[in-house]
């Protein structure tokens, strides 16, 4: 389908690259690129599997577009698990291992390349994953949750290069599976619904406003004071709220 100069889309995006690429072609160039070309065309392979299309290759990178994001992040699942059982039969430090950040945004296209901060934020989930990693943004997590037998690591809302807001950010887990049936653990490791920080806030204005009260109605009513009593129970109480949202 041919494209207007300047028009946008809806896409998922997935970006990919290699760990420690840099290093290993200055140890050498010739097997590095060798298996460099190898693991690329696995991914080409599974991109074109499941309905995408590579539009960038640069360097040791690849990026890549989906009209679907459940097949985005099972294309990126089978590219990392593939990948690893090809890297079982290299030695350790020959391993070229892979990261790879997905994210569902608006894009501009121009001449079959894409641009804009829905790329953007995918290139920066990627750089932000461990090697055999996937990190996908709430976009992406949204549309995925309850579709898929995976479980997701809500790794908190993080500030990325050049982006506005905060990105929810989630780590697929490629090592176990939610139960049947059941969608997958939300956000393990912070508050449902990503609202920690607010909820922080909130019961901090909460605890300083029952102080406030106390401390004044103990100038208005007695000499002797009293206030802290209740304030330190006010204060301990906030305190074991604030580890509960902390450590959820």
């Amino acid at each position: 389908m041919t494209t207007q100069p300047g028009e946008r889309k809806l896409t998922t995006i997935l970006s990919a690259d290699a760990f420690g690429y840099s290093r290993m072609m200055g140890e050498d160039e010739a097997g590095t690129l060798a298996t460099l070309k190898s693991h690329r065309a696995v991914m080409m392979a599974h991109i074109a599997d499941h309905g995408g299309r590579v539009f960038n290759t640069a360097g040791d990178g690849l990026l890549a577009e989906f009209p679907s994001v459940v097949k985005a992040v099972e294309s990126a699942i089978r590219i990392q698990r593939d990948l690893s059982e090809r890297n079982a039969g290299l030695p350790e430090d020959r391993r070229l291992r892979f990261r790879i950040g997905l994210n569902l945004g608006d894009v501009m296209v121009e001449d079959g390349d894409l641009y804009g901060e829905g790329v953007n934020i995918a290139a920066r989930l990627q750089a932000l994953a461990e090697p055999d990693g996937i990190l996908i943004s709430g976009t992406v997590f949204e549309h995925v949750r309850g579709k898929l037998q995976l479980s997701f690591d809500f790794l908190g809302e993080r500030a990325v290069k050049n982006i506005g807001s905060e990105v929810p950010v989630y780590r697929v887990v490629l090592d176990a599976k939610a139960a049947p049936g059941r969608p997958p653990p939300a956000r393990a490791g912070v508050p449902h619904g990503g609202n920690w920080k607010r909820e922080l806030a909130f019961g901090a204005a909460q605890a300083a406003l029952l102080i406030a009260f106390f401390f004044t109605l103990n100038m208005l009513t007695s000499r002797s004071l009293w206030f802290q009593w209740p304030s330190l129970v006010i204060a301990f109480g906030f305190g074991l709220r604030a580890i509960y949202l902390l450590r959820r």
